[in-house]
């Protein structure tokens, strides 16, 4: 790293809500919380953080004015006060895959730089879009907070981090939650030792997985803010035995594609087997003239991909095959995926793999991006665990 730039990863003095009770004043992140579900995590506190991430209001206020005011109303009832020092906290989030096996991701809240993607130091996978950053932008605006982390991964080649995370997780947590059936455990490490976590997890460029959007709003942010040149960030190394990638299948409602039309021009580029039901082998792919094909992306590391494969050659195939505006879901089930044709409920399912890490990685250093939906980290990072005031919110005591 160049030693005239800003420190990559850096602790900071959180600010937090007190530990009893944190179970009902957590959520998923924003953009996760479907409008029929954000009722539900808003009844389970008056305090709960998805009165600030999704924030509402009358329609002849603003509903960021509306957060900020919110915010400020529970800063001074002591609802949230700040750590006494800068720290790292470190987080371990216990959870269930689908077929029921127990995985615990260990990663850390830090502040991890804010700037132009040009530097090469925080590195995307995914490309971003207007309307959702100039929301995110609005929010942080009005409140001058990070209310809620993105998901960054450090790669960690010789697992200092991984070991040194694991270190701190033998103790006690300071503070215990759950959300959603995911068990949540979290140690605030300050002094030297914060420090030291820091520097492991910013030995290198950081790759995010989840919150592209966020990440380029603090950005923008910075821009008009320059002493607000950090965002809100769970780092998680690379090599930790917890770190889950889910695929994420493709079921396809309204559609009506006839089977062997298509099977005649998949030919091309894979071989088209039929499946025993029941079976999970759903076949194999063979040399095919994939250069031919421009929709696959731009650079190797995308026309790589599984699922720009499947995205190009059969989902948008089935897609354009019908007479009717079909609609496209996603699941990570993919009993699910096949019962939901089976039963009538969709046209056809497309069952992929699961993107893996080194390919994120690969795609992000080659400047890449990925089909949409490529990547589902589970479990979600929770927002209301710890909050970054920025410039003059992160004055005040």
């Amino acid at each position: 790293m160049n030693a005239e730039l800003p420190p990559l990863v850096v602790p900071f003095r959180g600010e937090r809500y007190a530990p009893a009770g944190l179970s009902a004043v957590l959520a998923p992140p924003y953009d996760v919380i479907a409008p029929e579900d954000r009722p539900r995590y808003a009844a389970r506190d008056s305090h709960n953080i998805v009165h600030l991430i999704v924030p509402e209001a009358p329609a002849a206020e603003s509903r960021y004015a509306r957060a900020a005011a919110l915010l400020e109303e529970w800063r001074g009832a002591g609802v949230l006060r700040r750590d006494p020092a800068d720290a790292v906290y470190v987080v371990a989030q216990g959870f269930a895959l689908p077929t029921g096996e127990p995985r615990t991701r260990l990663g850390m809240f830090a502040a991890v730089v804010a700037e132009p993607f040009t530097a090469g130091r925080v590195r995307p996978h995914e490309r971003t879009h207007a309307a959702p950053k100039a929301d995110r932008l609005a929010l942080l605006e009005a409140t001058r907070t990070n209310l809620e982390s993105i998901f960054v991964l450090a790669p960690d080649a010789d697992r200092a981090l991984a070991h040194a995370l694991g270190r701190v997780a033998r103790d006690p947590a300071d503070v215990r939650a759950e959300l959603d059936g995911v068990d949540i455990r979290l140690w605030v490490v300050a002094g030297p030792a914060a420090h030291q976590l820091a520097t492991l997890a910013g030995r290198a460029p950081l790759y995010i997985a989840d919150g592209h959007h966020r990440y380029e709003t603090a950005v923008a942010y910075a821009r008009t803010h320059p002493q607000a040149d950090r965002v809100l960030a769970l780092v998680v190394s690379a090599t930790d035995p917890g770190l889950t990638i889910l695929p994420t299948h493709r079921i396809i409602v309204g559609a009506s594609p006839d089977p062997a039309r298509l099977a005649v021009a998949w030919r091309q580029w894979f071989d088209v087997v039929r499946v025993v039901p029941g079976a999970d082998s759903l076949g194999r792919k063979s040399d095919a003239p994939l250069d031919a094909v421009p929709e696959l992306g731009k650079t190797p590391a995308v026309r790589a991909l599984d699922i720009a494969r499947v995205e190009a050659l059969v989902v948008r195939m089935i897609l354009g095959a019908g007479t009717t505006t079909p609609m496209l879901g996603y699941t990570a089930d993919p009993r699910a995926a096949l019962a939901a044709v089976r039963n009538g409920s969709a046209a056809a399912a497309v069952l992929v793999n699961p993107t893996r890490v080194d390919q994120v990685f690969a795609v992000a250093d080659s400047g890449g991006v990925m089909p949409p939906k490529s990547t589902y980290f589970v479990p979600k990072v929770p927002s209301g665990l710890v909050l970054l005031p920025l410039g003059n919110a992160a004055e005040s005591p």
